[in-house]
């Protein structure tokens, strides 16, 4: 597989939040704002400045920092890595001492459906682990709206789920089919309910859909 063919570790939460809406931003490329995703860009300003490197004490920040996993062929950004000098973790270059390595990820808003937050983060670690050839016991999703940390341990059922999920994806890459709408209150805020349209499986198929809307005109 040519690494321009792997996969988005964003896909990773869009699926698990909602398959359709992957599949429509993914497969589809389609993307539309609403004021909760401009909401939430503005606050990944700061976190996404990867000129900003942050010295803190034992604590090196490191922002927008590229990842990439060859083993599960997944690469993404995330939006801050601490490096906390420790006796056991990883070597960094042109640093001495070991660092015990700690992603965290920014979310507008607060904790919302499912786990999406969380597998995004754990493929974000099992990224880190593999350039960085240590391992990560845990990292933080920082949410907007409480302005609070809440951490996530990356045990083996997590890491098994962002195993499975990443599958998951690729067969639906590989079908290059979108799923039907999984309807929800979560449809609401979702930017692209315009274009998802979750009430067309009410109609039974795109056809009947296209033959309602053509009857109202």
């Amino acid at each position: 597989m040519d690494v321009d063919d792997y996969l988005m570790l964003s896909a990773i939460s869009h699926f698990s939040f909602c398959q359709r809406q992957c599949a429509l931003i993914h497969v589809e490329q389609v993307w539309a704002d609403n004021v909760l995703t401009f909401e939430g860009n503005l606050m990944h300003e700061k976190a996404n400045s990867p000129e900003i490197i942050e010295i803190r004490n034992n604590i090196i920040i490191s922002r927008a920092l590229p990842l990439v996993s060859h083993t599960l062929k997944i690469y993404g950004v995330c939006d801050t890595v601490e490096f906390h000098k420790s006796s056991h973790g990883a070597k960094i270059a042109q640093r001495e001492g070991i660092f015990q390595i700690i992603p965290v990820e920014y979310k507008h808003g607060k904790k919302g459906r499912g786990d999406s937050n969380e597998v995004q983060l754990c493929a974000q670690a099992l990224c880190l682990e593999e350039m960085f050839s240590t391992s990560i016991e845990y990292g933080f999703l920082f949410y907007g709206k409480t302005r609070r940390r809440e951490k996530v341990v990356f045990d083996e059922s997590i890491r098994e789920r962002v195993r499975i999920l990443v599958v998951e994806i690729y067969e639906i890459f590989r079908r290059g089919i979108t799923p039907p709408p999984d309807r929800g209150s979560w449809c609401q805020n979702c930017s692209l309910h315009d274009v998802c349209i979750p009430t067309i499986s009410k109609l039974g198929s795109v056809h009947t859909y296209m033959q309602k809307c053509l009857n109202e005109e």
